[in-house]
């Protein structure tokens, strides 16, 4: 059964320390530096029932953690983590994924973690086998397919059917 909100923890049996240390540390500098953020990606699936081993932590962040230069360069601002204790940090931005209202929850005593229908977004978004499975153990735990599907109608009406068919399967 998937959780109602998710929970770090449940990570810690299954994921290597070093991980679950560069993605605090990480998340603690995106704090201090005032970049909002969530936590995505394997370590995100995990946090919402489906716990697996991975080796980079990625988060989803707000523009603020770039700075944009003339002629369309953008650079990481200062200080932004990409690396902790030879662990990628990956960030990718809100703006560019069009899931900025995933920030507006971002505020969190511990390492905030992505909502559902984004953290499946973003999955369904990528074309690595992994991420469909990674959708595919989260509808298995009993996640909220219908808001799921409503919010992916909403934003992205071509990933529907591939939400569908992962339902289906």
């Amino acid at each position: 059964m998937a959780p109602r909100t998710p929970d770090v923890s449940l990570l810690d049996d299954t994921v290597a320390p070093r991980i679950l240390d560069a993605m605090r540390v990480a998340s603690a500098r995106l704090t201090e530096l005032g970049v909002r953020h969530v936590l995505v990606g394997g370590l995100a699936v995990g946090a919402w029932g489906h716990a697996r081993a991975t080796k980079d932590v990625d988060f989803l962040v707000g523009e603020e953690a770039f700075e944009h230069h003339p002629g369309g360069l953008v650079t990481m601002k200062y200080g932004v983590p990409i690396q902790v204790g030879g662990v990628a940090v990956d960030l990718l931005s809100a703006r560019a994924n069009n899931r900025e209202d995933a920030l507006l929850d971002a505020r969190s005593s511990g390492v905030p973690v992505a909502p559902l229908p984004v953290l499946i977004y973003l999955k369904l978004k990528s074309p690595r086998p992994k991420d469909l499975a990674d959708v595919m153990e989260l509808i298995r735990l009993g996640i909220e397919r219908d808001a799921i599907r409503t919010d992916l109608l909403a934003r992205s009406p071509e990933l529907v059917e591939k939400w569908d068919r992962a339902v289906a399967e």
